[in-house]
Formats: structure tokens, C-alpha cells, sequence
């Protein structure tokens, strides 16, 4: 049996107001350092988002939830972000901002697999 290891996630949202606190789940990060595990799943339903506000261009808020996805999988073509230590780029994607893009307070855990971890939660907090 394999042992259980800490994880954190949390979870990707779209804050059209700021101001009025509402929000959207769109996916989550989930980082395990003994797994050397970092990744982010979305979902951007392009109709859900019109329903919920729609003022908001889609193909920037998929640009930005496509260069989470790039920093979390560290790639070259993802700026000097993507080039920190999983940590430091865990850290630097779940900083608190104040953008349409954001997300939850970090979250810990514990799991055997990451990538099964990571799709149950999104599957419960997403969709």
C-alpha cells in the first residue's frame, strides 16, 4: 500500500466584479512535492460564463487560464515564471490577486496519487 503524502491545491476562479465577491470555479492546481507533481485542469463553459457575466471575453480568459496550465507544466514558452522550481511557481500562481482571474486559498491535503487526487476534486469543485 503507498503512503499517503501532503498535497495543496486550490481552486482557479473567474471574479468578473471584485467588488461584488461573485464567482465562477473554472479548475484547480494541485502541487504534491514528493510526487514533483504540479498541474492545473480547467474547464472554460463558454455558456456558463456568458449566463454569469456576460460582458467578459473568453479568448483572453482562456489565454490566461492556458499560461496557468503552461507555468504549472514549466514551459519554455511561458515566460521567466515557468523557469522557478515547482514551488516557487506553486506559490507564485496561487499569490492572492485582485483580477478576473484568481484563485481560492491554498488548501492541504493528503493522497497516494496526485493525478487521481486532482481529477476528483475538480470533478467536485468544478463541475
Amino acid at each position: 500500500m503507498q503512503e499517503n503524502q501532503l498535497f495543496e491545491y486550490a481552486v482557479i476562479r473567474i471574479v468578473p466584479r471584485v467588488e461584488r465577491e461573485e464567482f465562477l470555479n473554472v479548475g484547480v492546481i494541485l502541487y504534491c512535492p514528493k510526487q514533483k507533481f504540479l498541474k492545473v485542469k480547467y474547464l472554460l463553459d463558454k455558456k456558463r460564463i456568458a449566463h454569469f457575466c456576460g460582458e467578459l471575453d473568453i479568448n483572453e480568459l482562456e489565454e490566461h487560464l492556458k499560461t496557468f496550465e503552461l507555468i504549472s507544466s514549466g514551459s519554455k514558452d511561458a515566460g521567466p515564471i515557468a523557469k522557478l522550481s515547482i514551488p516557487e511557481r506553486f506559490r507564485w500562481l496561487t499569490a492572492t490577486r485582485s483580477t478576473v482571474v484568481q484563485t481560492s486559498k491554498v488548501h492541504p491535503g493528503f493522497c497516494t496519487e496526485a493525478e487521481e487526487t486532482l481529477s476528483k476534486l475538480f470533478n467536485q469543485l468544478v463541475l
